[in-house]
């Protein structure tokens, strides 16, 4: 492909570039010349945390303004997560500071799944997902950074509802599914482990 024009006609809390553009075709050959607008974003990261003492993960609820137009309500039930806005912070240490600001938790064990673009056709957004094991015998009430807007409430969910609550279309944003459809897959493996560890 070769972009023949890339300029950022809005910058603001995010991004907007516009690009003049044309690719290689698969039946050979060059495209029309393209204007694509892509929405640019910070590398993020998210997290589940889960208590195997109590088979509980941890979800956070709080304000979107991208769900005002799809959900009876724009408070989403999501789970962790933030940009890597600090130069040198590796995703691992800024998923973690994350917890403890929008949580109050500690992770232990920090386990990587998959990333993902999360709209490509228009975004260069990349989350990289984690899935952790936490203590949450004390975990709830209000979290978040004031100065940067957050109203964070935190809700320690008992695996067993989980089901409902995606029936009730309750869970409905990328990084909660992926996390918690992981989480679903690998439940009994992670139970007998925890188990085996606690005899």
């Amino acid at each position: 492909m070769e972009i023949l024009e890339r300029d950022s006609p809005f910058r603001g809390f995010f991004r907007l570039d516009r690009l003049r553009l044309r690719h290689r075709l698969f039946a050979g050959g060059w495209s029309r010349e393209l204007t694509r607008e892509l929405f640019v974003r910070t590398e993020a990261a998210g997290v589940l945390p889960w208590d195997p003492v109590r088979d509980e993960v941890l979800l956070i609820e709080q304000f979107r303004a991208g769900a005002l137009d799809y959900r009876d309500t724009p408070w989403c039930l999501e789970i962790i997560a933030g940009i890597a806005d600090k130069p040198g912070e590796s995703l691992e240490d800024m998923i973690r500071r994350e917890a403890q600001e929008e949580a109050g938790i500690t992770l232990t064990e920090l386990r990587p799944l998959p990333s993902y673009l999360v709209s490509p056709g228009g975004s260069n957004e990349r989350m990289t997902l984690f899935f952790a094991v936490a203590d949450l015998a004390n975990a709830g009430g209000l979290h978040g950074a004031a100065d940067e807007g957050e109203d964070i409430r935190v809700h320690r969910v008992p695996m067993a509802d989980i089901p409902a609550l995606l029936e009730a279309g309750a869970l409905d944003n990328a990084p909660c599914l992926i996390a918690l459809q992981w989480l679903q897959l690998n439940h009994e493996a992670l139970r007998r482990a925890s188990r085996r560890e606690d005899a």
